[in-house]
């Protein structure tokens, strides 16, 4: 089984910054693409960010220019640095991964439970 635990998320004012971290664990083989989402309130989860294992990465365009993610392969984390944040960035953030685990060569899905990021004043 597969775990991926978020953390970092709370209430920021907007042109404030916050970091979300993504941290896998289990029996874990192999990490390949990861990405973080988000779920506004009323609205329907949308890929924010998706980072490669030899670091190529890809945005939104909501959120190009002010957000950054980056992976640590060797303790299989993924981190999101979110600056200039906007109140329309509020939303519950969910890391996702592919994951090949040590007891087969199949590549899974999985979601984390999510962390909540507020943007106000």
């Amino acid at each position: 089984q597969v775990q991926l635990v978020e953390s970092g998320g709370g209430l920021v004012q907007p042109g404030g910054s916050l970091r979300l971290s993504c941290a896998a664990s289990g029996s874990i083989f192999r990490i390949g693409l990861m990405h973080w989402y988000r779920q506004g309130p009323g609205c329907q989860r949308e890929l924010v960010a998706t980072i490669s294992t030899s670091g190529s990465t890809n945005y939104a365009d909501s959120v190009k220019g002010r957000f950054t993610v980056s992976r640590d392969n060797a303790k299989n984390t993924m981190d999101l640095q979110m600056n200039s944040l906007k109140p329309e960035d509020t939303a519950v953030y969910f890391c996702n991964a592919d994951v090949i685990l040590h007891a087969d060569n199949i590549l899974r899905n999985y979601w984390g439970q999510g962390t909540q990021v507020i943007v106000s004043s």
